[in-house]
């Protein structure tokens, strides 16, 4: 079999064979897990949401790159939605539990604050 494909113009300086396959972290938040001693405070919080409850994640010390990883790690772990404001992470729902065993696994020291 011949290979009917031929190349016209490409502006790519490396030809298809020869990139190098991007390998992502087993961990994707791994890279900007820099955390060291200080541990990361998981609250509850229902004031001011209309009566909705929202776990709060405090204390990670990542650049933003990093907690959008981690936001992201955890909105795929627990099937929920979440954002991040001002450098909390927000889960809606009260996930507490899950979001420790989830931290303590990635290498964060993670407490459970609040009652």
């Amino acid at each position: 079999m011949t290979n009917n494909r031929r190349l016209a113009y490409s502006t790519d300086p490396q030809p298809e064979a020869e990139k190098a396959p991007v390998q992502m972290p087993r961990n994707p938040a791994a890279p900007f897990a820099i955390q060291g001693s200080q541990p990361v405070y998981v609250r509850l919080e229902r004031k001011g949401r209309g009566g909705k409850t929202v776990s709060l994640v405090e204390g990670v010390m990542s650049p933003a790159v990093g907690k959008e990883a981690l936001l992201k790690h955890l909105k795929n772990a627990l099937g929920t939605g979440g954002t991040l404001k001002e450098g909390v992470l927000e889960i809606q729902g009260d996930h507490r539990e899950k979001i420790v065993e989830i931290l303590l696994g990635l290498g964060y020291k993670a407490k459970k604050a609040g009652g």
